[in-house]
């Protein structure tokens, strides 16, 4: 069973697809030669572009700033949050960091401020709130005919993905561009290991493993006054129906990769699961899954936040003539290293070191330019070159990926993507204010819980 991808970013076409964004060229492969891909460091010039933020938290923030600076005449027009405060400390941090002055009048707060910011001029939404919002608002800043950055995940549950799903057709036919941010794919050196991959330079891939390992995230202590709605909301990272539990808000990542690299989708999966340590919120704080892809091969993969313990993050595919780490290195049968990548300039990876991963991951070039800036050149470009990307549906299908992990280690059961694709599972309230809510009494129990 397969799911064909209408982007235009499924496995074969990503390549030229890269070209028609300006993200990079590739030139037609020359025997084994593998020629270099040229990226953009810089979108190009053209009318101003105003972009409003929807989720004013750190990434949000972060997103703001690294738009910003992707190319000339690129501006923040207007903030959403649910919260004032975090609304006023990113509103200050673009001033004083971006020379981005935001009126007052253009900044609005609550449950319905994506919608008042979408009745403005701009013309890109920036999406960073917590997961569960996601695909509401995408379907609403779609139907406005905006153009979208996206954070990853996409969603937390089935219904939510198959919103995105219906939204992202209704995008490409409006001719819009959405990025999202799964930043592999925008990862120079990723995207220099996968042209050769693709190019046969492991062979045909018979196995792949994706772990991401690493020390437990962030989390909010409640304060006196806080309602049950806002101490989850602000400690939305901790909570399934906000989060998609770290399965899915984070390790989708290296879901994505695996998903991008082969080229496929589960069939099943059968995960297990459980709660060691975690003190904070109802998620699990370890999942391991072995997933049945499409083209029969097995996906082994684990995630895992607690303190103390191993780190590793990273992928890896084994093929009938070697074998590759995704990110920078291609091996042949024996082992033996036989490319790795380079560039003029190298520096260490900011995310790798702030995400804890491995030195053995760390080892080898990495690119000068941070994905999280490649992102927002590769969206400018798009929309200035009038070639329109649409990555949200691959991003969509490796959401659900991972949230078939989750329901499979929850459940216990042996979950199909069928089953999880049809089920109406819905996460979450579909009414929301600052008041009481009903707080899961127990993590999920394996054995017990079913899907629904």
């Amino acid at each position: 069973m397969r799911y064909p991808t209408e982007s235009g970013f499924d496995r074969r076409d990503f390549i030229s697809a890269l070209a028609a964004v300006g993200a990079g060229t590739v030139l037609a492969n020359c025997g084994r030669s593998y020629p270099r891909m040229e990226f953009r460091d810089v979108a190009p010039t053209g009318p101003p572009l105003k972009a409003g933020l929807i989720g004013c938290g750190g990434r949000g923030t972060g997103a703001a700033q690294n738009f910003v600076k992707a190319g000339p005449n690129l501006q923040i027009t207007a903030l959403g949050d649910v919260f004032e405060d975090r609304l006023q400390k990113c509103r200050q941090t673009l001033a004083e960091k971006s020379n981005q002055k935001i009126d007052d009048n253009r900044c609005f707060v609550g449950f319905d401020a994506f919608k008042k910011l979408l009745a403005t001029d701009v013309d890109i939404v920036l999406h960073a709130t917590p997961p569960h919002f996601r695909p509401e608002h995408f379907d609403a800043a779609v139907e406005a005919k905006k153009h979208v950055f996206m954070e990853k995940p996409v969603g937390v549950d089935p219904t939510g993905v198959r919103l995105v799903l219906a939204a992202a057709q209704k995008a490409k036919a409006y001719g819009l561009t959405v990025v999202t941010g799964t930043q592999r794919r925008h990862q120079r050196e990723y995207l220099e290991t996968y042209s050769r991959v693709a190019n046969g330079a492991i062979g045909k891939i018979v196995a792949a493993r994706c772990y991401w390992n690493q020390s437990q995230l962030w989390s909010k202590p409640r304060q006196k006054g806080w309602s049950d709605m806002e101490a989850m909301l602000r400690d939305w990272v901790n909570w399934c129906w906000l989060s998609g539990d770290h399965i899915v808000e984070q390790h989708v990542h290296s879901l994505d990769a695996i998903t991008w690299f082969t080229g496929s989708y589960p069939v099943k999966a059968m995960g297990m699961g459980g709660r060691m340590r975690r003190v904070t919120g109802d998620q699990y704080d370890f999942f391991a899954v072995d997933y049945t892809m499409d083209n029969g091969i097995h996906v082994q993969s684990t995630c895992r936040q607690i303190d103390g313990c191993a780190n590793d993050i990273s992928e890896f595919l084994l093929g009938t003539k070697g074998s590759t780490n995704c990110r920078n290195r291609i091996f042949d049968h024996t082992g033996k290293l036989v490319w790795q990548y380079q560039e003029a300039e190298t520096a260490g990876s900011k995310e790798a070191e702030h995400q804890g991963a491995t030195a053995a991951d760390r080892e080898g070039p990495k690119s000068k330019m941070s994905p999280y800036d490649q992102e927002h050149i590769d969206l400018v470009t798009a929309i200035r070159t009038n070639q329109p990307v649409n990555e949200a549906e691959n991003t969509a299908k490796s959401t659900l990926m991972a949230i078939l992990g989750r329901a499979s280690a929850y459940t216990g059961a042996d979950i199909t993507w069928d089953e999880i694709f049809q089920s109406q599972l819905r996460l979450g309230p579909t009414e929301y204010s600052m008041g009481a809510y009903p707080l899961p009494a127990t993590p999920p129990v394996a054995g017990r819980d079913k899907l629904t």
